[in-house]
Protein backbone atom coordinates (compact mmCIF):
# COMPACT_ATOMS: atom_id res chain seq x y z
CA UNK A 1 0.00 0.00 0.00
CA UNK A 2 1.62 2.97 -1.22
CA UNK A 3 1.56 6.28 1.05
CA UNK A 4 1.10 9.94 -0.11
CA UNK A 5 1.59 13.64 2.04
CA UNK A 6 0.51 16.22 0.51
CA UNK A 7 2.02 19.70 2.29
CA UNK A 8 0.69 22.80 2.27
CA UNK A 9 3.28 25.56 2.22
CA UNK A 10 4.20 27.08 5.57
CA UNK A 11 2.36 31.07 5.92
CA UNK A 12 4.44 33.20 3.83
CA UNK A 13 4.99 36.72 3.92
CA UNK A 14 1.94 37.64 1.54
CA UNK A 15 0.21 35.13 3.96
CA UNK A 16 0.68 36.98 6.77
CA UNK A 17 0.34 40.76 5.03
CA UNK A 18 -3.33 39.44 3.69
CA UNK A 19 -2.49 39.90 -0.14
CA UNK A 20 -3.42 37.86 -3.17
CA UNK A 21 0.04 36.04 -4.05
CA UNK A 22 -0.88 33.27 -6.99
CA UNK A 23 2.14 32.54 -9.60
CA UNK A 24 3.72 35.60 -7.18
CA UNK A 25 6.70 34.54 -6.14
CA UNK A 26 7.19 34.73 -2.14
CA UNK A 27 8.97 33.48 0.41
CA UNK A 28 7.84 32.14 3.45
CA UNK A 29 7.94 33.87 6.50
CA UNK A 30 9.17 33.37 9.86
CA UNK A 31 6.37 31.75 11.00
CA UNK A 32 6.16 29.94 7.44
CA UNK A 33 9.74 28.40 8.32
CA UNK A 34 8.60 26.69 11.87
CA UNK A 35 5.47 25.06 10.06
CA UNK A 36 7.66 23.48 7.95
CA UNK A 37 10.58 22.00 10.34
CA UNK A 38 7.37 21.06 12.43
CA UNK A 39 5.70 19.36 9.51
CA UNK A 40 9.40 17.37 9.14
CA UNK A 41 8.92 16.65 12.92
CA UNK A 42 6.15 15.29 12.40
CA UNK A 43 6.93 13.02 9.93
CA UNK A 44 10.42 11.92 11.43
CA UNK A 45 7.87 10.69 13.90
CA UNK A 46 5.78 8.95 11.91
CA UNK A 47 8.19 6.64 10.71
CA UNK A 48 7.06 7.30 6.53
CA UNK A 49 9.85 6.66 4.29
CA UNK A 50 9.44 8.14 0.52
CA UNK A 51 11.29 7.62 -2.26
CA UNK A 52 9.95 10.50 -4.66
CA UNK A 53 9.24 14.49 -3.77
CA UNK A 54 7.43 16.79 -5.97
CA UNK A 55 6.85 20.34 -5.61
CA UNK A 56 5.94 23.23 -7.96
CA UNK A 57 8.45 26.34 -9.35
CA UNK A 58 7.93 28.70 -6.52
CA UNK A 59 9.98 29.83 -3.09
CA UNK A 60 7.87 29.16 -0.62
CA UNK A 61 6.45 25.29 -1.95
CA UNK A 62 10.21 24.44 -2.87
CA UNK A 63 11.41 25.67 1.09
CA UNK A 64 8.58 23.64 2.62
CA UNK A 65 9.69 20.67 0.72
CA UNK A 66 13.74 20.97 1.82
CA UNK A 67 12.64 21.92 5.68
CA UNK A 68 10.33 19.13 6.17
CA UNK A 69 12.66 16.78 4.20
CA UNK A 70 15.72 17.81 6.40
CA UNK A 71 13.36 17.04 9.47
CA UNK A 72 12.79 13.88 9.00
CA UNK A 73 16.08 13.02 7.41
CA UNK A 74 15.23 12.35 4.02
CA UNK A 75 16.41 15.50 1.96
CA UNK A 76 18.21 13.15 -0.18
CA UNK A 77 15.56 11.76 -1.93
CA UNK A 78 14.58 11.97 -6.00
CA UNK A 79 12.76 15.77 -6.40
CA UNK A 80 10.82 17.16 -9.09
CA UNK A 81 9.65 20.82 -9.69
CA UNK A 82 7.04 21.85 -12.31
CA UNK A 83 4.65 24.47 -13.02
CA UNK A 84 1.59 22.47 -13.00
CA UNK A 85 2.07 21.94 -8.83
CA UNK A 86 2.18 26.09 -8.77
CA UNK A 87 -0.62 27.66 -7.15
CA UNK A 88 -3.62 28.94 -8.57
CA UNK A 89 -3.09 32.20 -10.94
CA UNK A 90 -5.72 34.68 -9.02
CA UNK A 91 -4.82 37.04 -11.93
CA UNK A 92 -5.05 40.46 -11.83
CA UNK A 93 -5.51 40.40 -8.34
CA UNK A 94 -2.03 38.90 -7.44
CA UNK A 95 -0.71 41.93 -5.05
CA UNK A 96 -3.64 43.25 -3.93
CA UNK A 97 -4.84 42.97 -0.37
CA UNK A 98 -7.81 40.88 0.33
CA UNK A 99 -9.73 43.37 2.92
CA UNK A 100 -8.98 46.30 0.31
CA UNK A 101 -10.21 44.52 -2.69
CA UNK A 102 -13.16 43.41 -0.64
CA UNK A 103 -13.75 46.90 0.38
CA UNK A 104 -13.70 48.13 -3.26
CA UNK A 105 -15.77 45.29 -5.05
CA UNK A 106 -17.92 44.24 -2.31
CA UNK A 107 -17.58 40.73 0.21
CA UNK A 108 -19.28 38.68 -1.71
CA UNK A 109 -17.61 39.44 -5.18
CA UNK A 110 -14.37 38.67 -3.30
CA UNK A 111 -15.35 35.82 -2.04
CA UNK A 112 -16.54 34.62 -5.68
CA UNK A 113 -13.59 35.25 -7.10
CA UNK A 114 -11.46 33.27 -4.05
CA UNK A 115 -14.02 30.06 -3.83
CA UNK A 116 -16.35 29.80 -6.71
CA UNK A 117 -15.28 26.55 -8.37
CA UNK A 118 -15.32 28.36 -12.42
CA UNK A 119 -14.93 31.70 -11.89
CA UNK A 120 -12.28 33.26 -12.90
CA UNK A 121 -10.84 36.40 -11.39
CA UNK A 122 -10.03 39.46 -13.41
CA UNK A 123 -7.29 38.65 -16.06
CA UNK A 124 -3.80 39.72 -16.43
CA UNK A 125 -2.34 40.55 -20.08
CA UNK A 126 0.88 38.93 -21.24
CA UNK A 127 1.60 42.08 -21.66
CA UNK A 128 1.59 43.39 -18.16
CA UNK A 129 4.54 43.96 -16.21
CA UNK A 130 3.49 41.68 -13.44
CA UNK A 131 2.95 38.39 -16.25
CA UNK A 132 4.55 35.20 -15.64
CA UNK A 133 5.45 35.22 -19.57
CA UNK A 134 8.22 37.57 -18.53
CA UNK A 135 9.63 35.05 -15.81
CA UNK A 136 12.28 33.02 -17.04
CA UNK A 137 11.53 29.58 -14.86
CA UNK A 138 8.43 29.57 -17.83
CA UNK A 139 10.59 30.43 -21.03
CA UNK A 140 10.33 26.75 -21.71
CA UNK A 141 6.57 26.40 -22.15
CA UNK A 142 4.06 27.57 -25.15
CA UNK A 143 3.06 31.11 -24.39
CA UNK A 144 -0.38 29.99 -25.06
CA UNK A 145 -0.65 27.95 -21.81
CA UNK A 146 0.68 30.62 -19.51
CA UNK A 147 -2.23 31.75 -17.57
CA UNK A 148 -3.70 34.81 -17.50
CA UNK A 149 -5.60 33.88 -14.01
CA UNK A 150 -7.18 30.54 -12.88
CA UNK A 151 -10.12 29.35 -10.92
CA UNK A 152 -9.88 26.15 -9.36
CA UNK A 153 -11.42 24.19 -12.27
CA UNK A 154 -8.72 25.21 -14.47
CA UNK A 155 -5.87 24.41 -11.81
CA UNK A 156 -7.25 20.62 -11.93
CA UNK A 157 -7.14 20.94 -15.53
CA UNK A 158 -3.36 21.63 -15.86
CA UNK A 159 -2.26 19.47 -12.20
CA UNK A 160 -3.95 16.34 -13.62
CA UNK A 161 -1.94 15.72 -16.38
CA UNK A 162 1.29 15.94 -14.00
CA UNK A 163 -0.81 13.29 -11.67
CA UNK A 164 -1.71 11.08 -14.29
CA UNK A 165 1.55 10.90 -16.34
CA UNK A 166 4.06 11.27 -12.96
CA UNK A 167 2.68 10.99 -9.95
CA UNK A 168 0.15 7.84 -10.22
CA UNK A 169 2.84 5.87 -11.67
CA UNK A 170 4.55 5.95 -8.96
CA UNK A 171 2.14 5.57 -6.23
CA UNK A 172 1.34 2.60 -8.61
CA UNK A 173 4.75 0.94 -8.11
CA UNK A 174 4.07 0.87 -4.42
CA UNK A 175 6.57 3.70 -3.99
CA UNK A 176 6.20 6.87 -1.08
CA UNK A 177 4.90 10.30 -2.84
CA UNK A 178 5.58 13.55 -0.82
CA UNK A 179 4.34 16.99 -2.69
CA UNK A 180 4.58 20.10 -0.89
CA UNK A 181 2.66 22.47 -3.54
CA UNK A 182 0.21 25.38 -2.51
CA UNK A 183 -3.24 25.28 -1.17
CA UNK A 184 -5.57 25.17 -4.48
CA UNK A 185 -3.41 22.93 -6.07
CA UNK A 186 -3.51 20.19 -3.18
CA UNK A 187 -7.31 21.43 -2.84
CA UNK A 188 -7.41 19.88 -6.67
CA UNK A 189 -5.56 16.76 -6.22
CA UNK A 190 -7.95 16.32 -3.35
CA UNK A 191 -11.11 16.86 -5.30
CA UNK A 192 -9.26 14.18 -7.75
CA UNK A 193 -8.24 11.62 -5.49
CA UNK A 194 -11.38 11.70 -2.92
CA UNK A 195 -14.17 12.11 -5.84
CA UNK A 196 -15.55 15.30 -4.14
CA UNK A 197 -18.21 17.44 -5.56
CA UNK A 198 -17.48 20.78 -7.19
CA UNK A 199 -19.82 21.71 -4.80
CA UNK A 200 -18.15 20.23 -1.62
CA UNK A 201 -14.64 20.90 -2.82
CA UNK A 202 -15.10 24.71 -1.81
CA UNK A 203 -15.44 23.77 2.06
CA UNK A 204 -12.33 21.67 2.00
CA UNK A 205 -9.57 23.87 3.04
CA UNK A 206 -5.91 23.12 3.33
CA UNK A 207 -3.54 24.36 6.53
CA UNK A 208 -0.49 25.49 5.81
CA UNK A 209 2.54 23.16 7.23
CA UNK A 210 -0.02 20.63 7.78
CA UNK A 211 1.22 17.00 6.49
CA UNK A 212 -1.97 15.19 5.15
CA UNK A 213 -1.04 11.57 4.87
CA UNK A 214 -3.12 9.10 2.32
CA UNK A 215 -3.21 5.30 2.35
CA UNK A 216 -3.64 4.50 -1.27
CA UNK A 217 -4.80 0.66 -2.33
CA UNK A 218 -3.17 -0.63 -5.56
CA UNK A 219 -6.29 1.27 -7.34
CA UNK A 220 -5.07 4.54 -5.89
CA UNK A 221 -8.31 4.51 -3.51
CA UNK A 222 -8.20 6.24 -0.54
CA UNK A 223 -7.87 3.87 2.19
CA UNK A 224 -7.29 5.99 5.23
CA UNK A 225 -6.45 9.98 5.42
CA UNK A 226 -4.77 11.10 8.04
CA UNK A 227 -3.78 14.42 9.41
CA UNK A 228 -0.41 14.76 11.19
CA UNK A 229 -0.77 17.97 13.84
Amino acid sequence: MAKLVFIRHGQSEWNLSNQFTGWVDVDLSEEGVKQAQNAGKLLKESGILFDQAYTSVLTRAIKTLHYALEGCDQLWIPETKTWRLNERHYGALQGLNKKETAEKYGDEQVHIWRRSYDTLPPLLKATDEGSAANDRRYANLDPRIIPGGENLKVTLERVIPFWEDEIAPKLLDGKNVIIAAHGNSLRALTKYIENISDADIMDVEMTTGEPVVYDLDDKLNVVNKTKLN
